[in-house]
């Protein structure tokens, strides 16, 4: 009973994710009941004691409980348990492990245990995850788990600590092993809360690209959603051209701010309905280094999207701005946003410009290739543009997103919106 409201306990301790999931102590507790006691009865405390918070909000508002999401958390966190509980079991007692007369068997054992938990527990939330969201598995490691890996592995030996604090004889307090267990739990409730923060600042982060990317839009109502077209379309190229996740999510984040320094051009430049004078388009080429210089004091999260706000107008030919580089001399990351922004730019119109069909669009940026685009994102580009993506015609990408589609071929932070109806946890 006393380890099973640890367990109990752990859940209401919680810490939620970004991408519809939770993480928690729980998988100390488990590890620690798993040295205690025989293999089979940690799975079945954690299936009889495995508690959903949102059973407990009174308003109905905030009531969320889905019995199919609460019957898929209770087994997967069994099914964890049971696999770290086979692993440390067999290990222990087959296959003893010295380092010169130091028996380090039940250490080695509880380290391949929380492995096999962490492995279970995250494969079974990620598929989860992704056959409610249609998220990318990777994605949905990256956003959530990523980052959770070293923490966790550093934790784990305080799962040896508590199970021979509970053993310990004499107790070290009291009569009892547990009550050393509870003093335990005060340290662990606040190491909680660096988990929290961190999910916090995540979040927060994206809430202020979010927040540029709203001003970028503001200022032009003529490039409405501007930011969040390239961003699909660029998404779907990096994941088309094989980038993995991390490099995806900074691309992401390059594509919602890259025209950031367009705050600082002069708004009778900017909107000028007729053609540019040689001056004032020099002074349009000034806005990659403008948005550079204007996030400088943010470059300690922003840096990794300096390269495509500063170089998204470089050709491939080398007649681009700012710096005039060609081929592959321009990062590649610059590369694939400046040919999303250019076929949102065409297929949106600006006053001085009518706004081409997506066909035209397409027969335009194929003619540029080896010239302004990178002749292999061009080729990548077609394949995903028959392939009929939202992004595709302008007005059914805004029509969609005005729906609030959960997803169109974009993890960028709108489609990463913590719903309670699709959380799943991990322990």
């Amino acid at each position: 009973m006393f380890w099973g409201a640890l367990f109990a306990w752990a859940q209401f301790a919680e810490v939620k994710l970004l991408a519809y999931a939770s993480f928690s102590h729980l998988f100390i507790f488990v590890l620690a009941a798993i040295i205690i006691f025989p293999p089979w009865v940690v799975p079945l405390l954690i299936f009889l004691f495995y508690i959903n918070p949102s059973i407990f909000n009174l308003t109905k508002e905030d009531f969320s409980y889905t019995w199919y999401k609460d019957f898929f958390n209770r087994l997967q966190s069994l099914l964890a348990a049971a696999g770290a509980a086979f692993v440390f079991t067999f290990i222990y007692n087959n296959i003893p492990i010295y380092i010169s007369d130091v028996n380090i068997t039940q250490m080695v054992a509880i380290i391949l245990a929380s492995i096999a938990n962490f492995i279970i527990n995250i494969s079974l939330v990620s598929l989860a995850v992704h056959i409610s969201t249609r998220m990318p598995i990777k994605d949905i490691w990256f956003h959530n788990f990523g980052w959770i890996v070293f923490s966790y592995m550093l934790m784990t030996p305080v799962s040896l600590l508590l199970a021979r604090l509970y053993n310990a004889n004499p107790p070290l307090l009291g009569n009892w092993g547990g009550w050393a267990v509870i003093l335990f739990l005060i340290p662990l409730y606040y190491a909680r809360f660096h988990w929290d923060e961190v999910v916090k600042l995540r979040e927060a982060f994206n809430k202020t690209v979010d927040l540029l990317s709203n001003t970028i839009d503001a200022k032009d109502s003529h490039t409405f959603l501007h930011s969040e077209r390239v961003t699909a379309i660029a998404s779907a190229l990096a994941r088309a051209y094989g980038l993995d996740a991390a490099q995806v999510n900074t691309i992401e984040k390059g594509s919602r701010i890259h025209d950031i320094g367009k705050i600082g051009i002069p708004d009778a430049v900017l909107f000028k309905p007729g053609s540019l004078t040689e001056e004032e388009y020099n002074i349009i080429k000034k806005h990659p280094e403008y948005g550079v210089r204007l996030l400088e004091p943010a470059s300690e999260y922003l840096s990794e999207t300096f390269d495509i706000i500063k170089y998204h107008h470089e050709r491939w030919d080398g007649r681009g701005y700012p710096e005039g580089l060609a081929g592959q001399e321009i990062p590649l990351w610059a590369r694939i946003v400046g040919l999303a922004d250019a076929y949102e730019a065409m297929t949106a119109g600006r006053p001085y410009q009518k706004a081409k069909t997506p066909e035209d669009a397409l027969r335009e940026i194929e003619d540029l290739a080896g010239i302004q685009f990178d002749p292999k994102l061009v080729r990548l580009f077609r394949e995903i543009w028959e392939t009929n993506p939202a992004w595709r015609d302008r007005e059914v990408f805004l029509r969609l997103y005005s729906s609030k589609v959960p997803s169109l071929e974009s993890s960028s932070p709108p489609s990463l919106e913590r719903e309670p109806e699709t959380s799943q946890k991990s322990s």
